[in-house]
């Protein structure tokens, strides 16, 4: 395990990780204080550590002579110093020992002995009543629950027990796998149990558990505010923790000012520290102490004061920022968070779907809806619709292997202002790139749609500038990267990247509305024109169709009145053939002249033999062009109609005789 070149022959990461596993050291901080001092060498760091830590390794004065003449000064001064404070869960040890510890130590000279265990606090609050517990980190919260029934009489079954880190956990769930801190609070809560009048405080004190408190930190040395969001049952504590990401300050070198009177334990919660709802003002700076003012003189006093640091404010450090855990991503080489999306996954949504997945898992359910679909489909759904229906592409890089990741997740991309800004204004897509693959196959999809520009850009950053989160905006000729934003910004400079991407994609958006507006008028005209030349040449197609019919059926009623009258022609000549002889008016038969006034006025003389049939006389009148089906034949006085009468009988039997005025009449 001993390297040479430290940090050239392994990653620092597993220098880390096997350096908490040799020494026990759980704090990470604390830890990677003591291997810079070492310039990352694991046996220089181990050596000078290993002596002073829960009597891992233990230096036998026996095996060697009388101590050095600088070794019995450092002993020397080690006992006058007064030894620092220890807390319930360490043994403190003798000076001496504690001072002996920094100098060299001839690795042959220790052997190693039974660790102690990591004893974890639990502050357990039930209606009015507070209960402190002390239990062995691989206890179980089923142990938990059995302490709590006979303290609070509840039955074990009745009784939830809230405020996990991690969510609800089983009563089988060993603590050491929730990799909790020190310091913890917890409540009871017991709804099968009607409360009494008497709990009417405790559930106003449940309500204020489940509200949000937003703390506005001031950071007086970089004049920068931090506006974060917390649950009632967040501790004190907690926060503290949070503000030491955000500032660089460990919680033991926090100086504060604003919290109440009443907030004198850092174990409370906020629901019941008495700070304001909904909006509690904060302000925070680094204490100056004496001690930090001091240069040391030599190495071994370097050492020594980190040795200085047991005790209590020991205690403080070791719960420096958020749980090791998260802020590493891994609480070490051994117990690994899930990824959160599989290594090379066929289906970019089967991927997503799982990356959503995990991450409300880690961080709960109130955080953007990432868009479940490819990279050029998201594109798509921002870029390619109406111009008043596009948005923003927002694309969010995650790395499990960045100590940020965790602080940002937690407190940026789950804010309620950035969820609700990215909502309304935003599609969110998001991908892994702890994997090596899949970050191959990241640079594949920006090259294809953003270009070579903007995959050398990803590039370019490095693993503890993650995560990033790039703010795309669609143009016309090609999409544009407006923000870069890493993994470091606070709150307040997340919220104003996004608001001056908003207000330049505004700006084009407004453009863009305006063309399209534009371009949608001309092609309303257009259509309209085209409309109108449709439907004239619709109406001019109708219209000479019609004239077309009206003239066919002119010629068609022309042949047939054509072909009426050649064959009413045809009849009057075979009529007029067919007639009798006109007989001479001197002829010794009887003779009956007969005129007959046509409808134009015109008059038609003939004489006929009285023994003529009346037939030859409406022949005689037909074959003039006066059909008998269409005329009729009436005398003047009296008034008789001779069509009528029968055609065989005699002009005499008629009484047409010597003659006689008739007149045609057209039938009805």
């Amino acid at each position: 395990m001993a390297s040479e070149g430290g940090e050239s022959n392994m990653d620092r990461e597993m220098i880390l990780a096997d350096f908490q596993a040799c020494t026990g050291i759980d704090n990470i901080a604390e830890a990677i204080t003591l291997l810079e001092l070492n310039n990352w060498d694991l046996v220089a760091a181990i050596n000078g550590v290993i002596p002073q830590e829960n009597g891992i390794l233990q230096r036998e004065a026996s095996a060697f002579g009388p101590p050095s003449q600088s070794e019995a000064g450092d002993a020397a001064a080690g006992a006058a110093a007064p030894p620092p404070a220890s807390s319930s869960s360490s043994s403190s040890s003798p000076a001496s020992s504690s001072a002996s510890a920094f100098c060299p130590v001839n690795p042959s000279s220790r052997h190693i002995v039974e660790r102690q265990p990591r004893m974890l606090n639990f502050r357990v609050e039930y209606r009015q009543r507070t209960i402190e517990l002390v239990l062995e980190e691989g206890s179980t919260v089923g142990e938990i629950k059995t302490i709590l029934e006979a303290d609070l009489g509840i039955p074990v079954s009745k009784m939830q027990l809230k405020g996990w880190k991690s969510g609800d956990v089983s009563d089988s769930t060993v603590m050491r796998s929730l990799h909790l801190p020190k310091n913890n609070s917890l409540y009871v809560l017991t709804p099968e149990i009607a409360p009494t009048a008497s709990t009417s405080k405790n559930s106003d004190l449940q309500d204020s558990l489940n509200q949000n408190f937003l703390l506005v930190i001031s950071h007086r040395e970089a004049q920068r505010d931090y506006s974060l969001n917390f649950p009632g049952s967040r501790t004190i504590q907690e926060v503290k923790r949070n503000i030491s990401d955000l500032t660089n300050i460990p919680v033991r070198h926090q100086q504060w000012d604003g919290w109440p009177a009443s907030a004198s334990d850092d174990s409370m919660t906020l629901a019941v520290s008495g700070i304001s709802y909904p909006c509690h003002h904060l302000g925070v700076c680094r204490k100056s102490s004496p001690a930090n003012s001091q240069e040391p003189t030599e190495e071994c006093a370097d050492v020594h004061m980190v040795s200085d640091s047991e005790g209590d404010d020991f205690e403080d450090a070791s719960e420096f920022g958020v749980d090791d855990s998260e802020m590493f991503g891994m609480g070490s080489s051994t117990c690994r968070k899930s990824p959160m999306m599989p290594e090379n996954s066929e289906n970019e949504a089967d991927a997503l779907l799982h990356f959503t997945a995990e991450f409300s898992s880690r961080y709960g359910e109130t955080h953007p809806m990432f868009f479940i679909g490819s990279l050029e489909a998201a594109s798509q759904e921002a870029f390619y619709g109406k111009a008043r229906d596009r948005k923003l592409l927002a694309i969010y890089l995650h790395n499990d292997d960045s100590v940020l990741s965790n602080v940002f997740c937690s407190q940026m991309m789950c804010a309620d202002s950035i969820v609700a800004y990215l909502s309304q204004n935003f599609i969110t897509w998001a991908w892994d790139v702890t994997k090596e693959a899949n970050k191959a196959r990241l640079l594949t999809m920006c090259t294809r749609h953003f270009g070579s520009v903007v995959t050398q850009t990803i590039r370019t950053y490095k693993t503890d500038q993650f995560p990033l989160l790039l703010i795309v905006m669609g143009k016309r000729t090609s999409n544009e990267v407006l923000h870069v934003i890493q993994g470091n910004s606070t709150v307040d400079e997340l919220m104003m990247r996004l608001m001056g991407a908003m207000e330049i994609f505004t700006a084009q958006q407004q453009e863009d509305i305006k063309d399209e507006d534009e371009r949608e008028a001309r092609e309303t005209v257009k259509r309209e024109q085209d409309e109108a030349y449709r439907v004239s040449l619709e109406a001019d197609r109708k219209k000479r169709e019609a004239q077309e019919k009206e003239e066919a059926e002119q010629v068609r009623l022309e042949r047939m009145r054509k072909e009426q009258e050649d064959e009413k022609e045809a009849i009057r000549l075979s009529l007029e053939q067919t007639l009798p002889a006109e007989p001479d008016e001197d002829s010794a038969e009887q003779i009956s002249k007969l005129r007959v006034r046509t409808p134009s006025g015109q008059f038609l003389e003939r004489r006929f033999l009285g023994s003529c049939k009346l037939q030859v006389l409406f022949d005689f009148v037909a074959s003039k062009g006066f059909p008998f089906e269409e005329f009729k034949l009436l005398t003047t006085f009296p008034r008789r109609n001779i069509t009528q009468l029968d055609p065989g009988s005699t002009l005499l039997e008629a009484k047409l005789f010597p003659q006689e005025t008739l007149f045609l009449e057209a039938k009805e």
